[in-house]
């Protein structure tokens, strides 16, 4: 077999001269050779670890890029993990475990880790640097969260026929796995962690910028507890697995407050698990970090610094309705000001404002509490979403008696949102009376600024996309690095439909035109389509034409 400094000269990573005279210095000092290379920077510890996998056939794996699934990591003890210099990486079936080694050739640590864990073992190689990382962020992914283990430890009221379920949730891998999901996920700046069962594991997937990942598979054995961990944190009902529930937690992740929603569905394989996360540092987002450019700032705010009438946000869910309808809200916020908000849920708190939470089965619904926030001397009223003609009809009879008033409906575009509304039975009218502005918006993935590589559109090739342009157009497309974990986008930005309700528009209402004849007055008036609000993001390199057409369609 070759020895490893063979490999080196092979790959080019050093001279034969320089490896034979470190393989003389290392006989002296007692080490290997390759190592003896690498501590004199003649090779890197990554050349090093390339070598050693080519010597074995091995796969060499350069954690800094690669995936980890954080439950393979959480299967070992860390002392273990450090002593062995390896670490699990992932799995591979029910019964393999891949694990990273600085050294595969330590038979007994293979052991160790088959004994531990259960399963057999597939060796790859990296880096001890690389190793010893993933080692210290698992733990410190586990400690960062601080405001959660101390009241499930004191949790002495559950029936005694539960004990099994509420021994494996405070075990202290289950515990120490699911504070490192939850951070992780907070790390990657994620919105919703799902935890989906299958019918030998348990599916992790969070979604970064509007896209699902997946980020760790937990074992079968395991599932039961994490699930019940979590119920517990959120104080549900860990004994009852055939009904859906809800509920919601506080944690401080590295001083960050977050606020959690979490949701229990029983599927044919079991509980899911759906953790909306909710970074109350959002809630104070200001209008001009939302996307818009100055021409439709300013008409957004000739719109919302009415004293009465109401602005409509439309869009479908997750397209950052709340977050503009909030930003607006807080630039609104004053002491003299008495705002009063119907939500369902309450996503964030807002200081300053009075918040409630619409509760169908108390009989609290949208139109309920809607009018009952009429008689409480409101001045601005923003109502969470309007799903029903009641609701509809109450929100423009609070706009035409003094009230500016905000909400949300679920159209397309902005002129749809004229149409809905009649569609609910509204008179045309009363329509044209009260709505004062249209915003309809999306969101599109950001590109990463580290590696966003130039791109030529060409003009035929936008124009079979709907993109009507004249010549080609200069842009970026999306790379991939380290910084943005390979996906080649960093957050996301809004894109926008302004639509102020002119005399033309409000004459169009009244006769109740199509959506069709509405946008044609508006965009001869200046109102810039979504379609042509995202292509000018395009051409300022904010955004590439691939995530535009995800996020609008052909």
């Amino acid at each position: 077999m070759r020895f490893v400094t063979d490999i080196i000269v092979e790959l080019g990573f050093a001279s034969r001269e320089r490896v034979e005279a470190a393989v003389l210095a290392a006989r002296e000092a007692g080490v290997p050779p390759e190592q003896m290379l690498v501590d004199e920077g003649v090779i890197t510890a990554e050349q090093r670890g390339r070598a050693v996998a080519e010597r074995l056939g091995l796969e060499f794996l350069d954690l800094s890029q690669h995936r980890v699934d954080m439950a393979a990591v959480n299967l070992l003890p860390a002392d273990v993990a450090k002593r062995c210099e390896l670490v699990p990486i992932g799995r591979e079936g029910d019964r393999t475990l891949v694990v990273a080694m600085a050294d595969p050739a330590n038979v007994v640590a293979i052991d160790d880790v088959e004994i531990q864990t259960g399963m057999s073992v597939r060796a790859a190689v990296a880096t001890r640097e690389d190793i010893l990382a993933v080692i210290t962020q698992a733990n410190r992914l586990d400690t960062s969260v601080t405001a959660v283990t101390d009241a499930v430890e004191e949790d002495q009221t559950q029936p005694v026929e539960l004990h099994d379920l509420q021994e494996a949730a405070t075990e202290t891998p289950t515990v120490k796995l699911v504070n490192s999901l939850l951070s992780q996920a907070v790390a990657h700046g994620a919105s919703d962690i799902h935890f989906e069962p299958e019918p030998r594991d348990l599916r992790v997937r969070i979604r970064v910028d509007g896209v699902l990942d997946e980020i760790a598979r937990i074992p079968g054995r395991m599932v039961p507890g994490v699930v019940s961990r979590i119920k517990i944190m959120c104080d549900l009902d860990i004994s009852e697995r055939r009904l859906p529930q809800d509920g919601r937690l506080g944690l401080s992740i590295d001083g960050t407050q977050i606020d959690i929603r979490v949701v229990t569905l029983p599927t044919v394989h079991g509980e899911s698990v759906v953790m909306r996360i909710l970074d109350r540092s959002n809630a104070l987002i200001e209008i001009p970090k939302l996307g818009l450019d100055e021409y439709s700032q300013g008409r957004l705010r000739v719109a919302t610094g009415h004293a009465h009438g109401s602005v409509l946000v439309a869009g479908p869910t997750g397209s950052g309705k709340s977050t503009t309808l909030y930003a607006v809200l807080n630039s609104l916020n004053s002491p003299d000001k008495n705002i009063v908000t119907i939500e369902d849920p309450v996503e964030y708190q807002l200081p300053g404002i009075t918040q409630v939470a619409v509760n169908a089965r108390s009989g609290l619904t949208f139109a309920a509490g809607l009018r009952s926030m009429m008689r409480a001397d409101p001045d601005i009223i923003m109502v969470g979403e309007i799903r029903d003609r009641e609701t509809a009809q109450i929100s423009i009879e609070a706009a035409l008696t003094g009230h500016l008033l905000f909400s949300t409906l679920h159209t397309n575009d902005a002129p749809s949102a004229i149409t809905r509304l009649v569609e609910m039975g509204i008179e045309p009218f009363l329509i044209a009376s009260s709505v004062r502005c249209v915003v309809a918006q999306r969101l599109a993935r950001l590109l990463c600024t580290t590696c966003k590589q130039p791109v030529r559109l060409e003009a035929a090739v936008l124009a079979q996309s709907g993109f009507t342009v004249d010549r080609h157009v200069d842009a970026y497309r999306a790379g991939g690095c380290a910084r943005c974990g390979n996906s080649g986008y960093r957050g996301r930005i809004g894109i926008y439909e302004i639509m102020p309700l002119s005399d033309a528009i409000r004459e169009l209402a009244l006769h109740s035109a199509s959506a069709n004849q509405i946008m044609e007055t508006a965009r001869a008036e200046g109102m810039r389509t979504l379609r042509e609000d995202a292509f000018e993001k395009v051409r300022q390199g904010v955004t590439a034409i691939d995530e535009v057409m995800r996020v609008l369609g052909t």
